[in-house]
């Protein structure tokens, strides 16, 4: 009888026989990754040309009495803006974020996830675009702020895509959903 089972073999038995993997069900969602970040990225760009066209040089707007101001900045550096003299660093995280990103879009499997990389690429691709094509040169470049919070950092629409992408990653790994769609838990 143990001779006849081992010939049959189950994969709990632990007899060397792998269980096959098992595929994620559904397609997949690189499409609405797409869209996501196509959508975070040409808002973020004509926000910040409306900001070079009609704000840069001029007085702040108050928006929401002192709370929050549209004022154009150029940051050189990071959030709060540090690292001003990391500029090229910067630059090479946010194409290393987007070439990750690219890459992780073939196991994409869910819609929650295809969503929160796409704020993640199309702010990514955002501020990479500043860095490569704004003054002072290619890969040096400032990015432009202007969403100006009272004693907060000034940012703009692609931080706001990024941070709100980041989030909803470490939400949808603390619910143990992960990027091809299954579901473990820890």
């Amino acid at each position: 009888m143990a001779e006849a089972e081992r010939i049959i073999g189950t994969p709990d038995v632990g007899d060397g026989v792998e269980p096959e993997p098992t595929q994620p069900k559904g397609r997949r969602r690189i499409a609405a990754l797409l869209v996501v970040a196509v959508l975070a990225y040409l808002i973020d760009l004509g926000s910040k040309m409306v900001v070079v066209a009609k704000l840069e040089h001029q007085r702040p707007i108050e928006v929401v009495g002192d709370l929050l101001k549209f004022e154009a900045i150029r940051n050189p550096g990071a959030a709060f803006g540090f690292g001003e003299a990391f500029t090229i660093i910067f630059t090479c995280i946010a194409a290393t974020v987007i070439v990750v990103i690219v890459r992780l879009a073939r196991k994409l499997y869910s819609l929650p996830w295809a969503i929160a990389l796409g704020l993640l690429l199309g702010g990514a691709l955002g501020n990479l675009t500043d860095r490569i094509f704004r003054s002072p040169g290619v890969f040096r470049g400032a990015v432009v702020d202007f969403i100006a919070p009272t004693h907060f950092a000034v940012f703009n629409l692609a931080d706001s895509a990024i941070v709100c992408g980041g989030v909803l990653i470490v939400l949808l790994s603390f619910k143990g959903l992960d990027p091809d769609g299954t579901v473990h838990k820890d």
